[in-house]
């Protein structure tokens, strides 16, 4: 039933297909991961098809060695009519050991469509703990920075004449 998956862990082995060429896993790996994990989390919250909206302050805190085990955890922050905020943090480590560390965090949005690609009203999402009413108003002040962002992106495109 829609509104009652908030978050979900996507887990798997680093494979030697995901190498860079430094020899660990490549950052587009990382992103793809990143993006089926929050379409997931999204789905099961939603009950609808969802698309990615937006994906960004990704940050890359340490390389993930090919072999271990990765973590991709992502949970609900914010919803709005339509569109659903997510932190996705990714941890890895030898899978031989208890033991994952944080190696990505980034924040990405998702809306869900209806069957003619129109968004479509998602269940709202209300905060519980602390924590909870922490993460809400950290997507609520991204919103605004992104807002201003686009803002300048948007004149910086217009002087260019494109």
């Amino acid at each position: 039933m829609a509104g009652e998956q908030r978050e979900l862990t996507l887990r798997f082995l680093a494979e030697p297909a995901d190498v860079n060429f430094g020899g660990k896993v490549h950052g587009g790996a990382v992103m793809k991961w990143i993006d089926l994990a929050a379409y997931a989390c999204a789905a099961g919250w939603s009950g609808k098809y969802c698309i990615t909206a937006y994906a960004g302050g990704i940050r890359f805190v340490r390389p993930i060695q090919v072999g271990s085990l990765v973590e991709v955890r992502a949970r609900i922050i914010y919803t709005g009519r339509t569109s659903m905020h997510l932190a996705l943090d990714v941890m890895a480590g030898d899978p031989k050991l208890s033991e994952r560390l944080l190696t990505t965090h980034c924040i990405v949005i998702m809306v869900a469509v209806d069957e003619q690609g129109k968004p479509t009203a998602v269940p709202e999402w209300l905060p519980q703990t602390e924590e909870d009413k922490y993460l809400r108003e950290s997507a609520l002040r991204l919103v605004q920075m992104r807002e201003k962002i686009g803002a300048e992106m948007e004149a910086h495109i217009k002087q260019l004449g494109l």
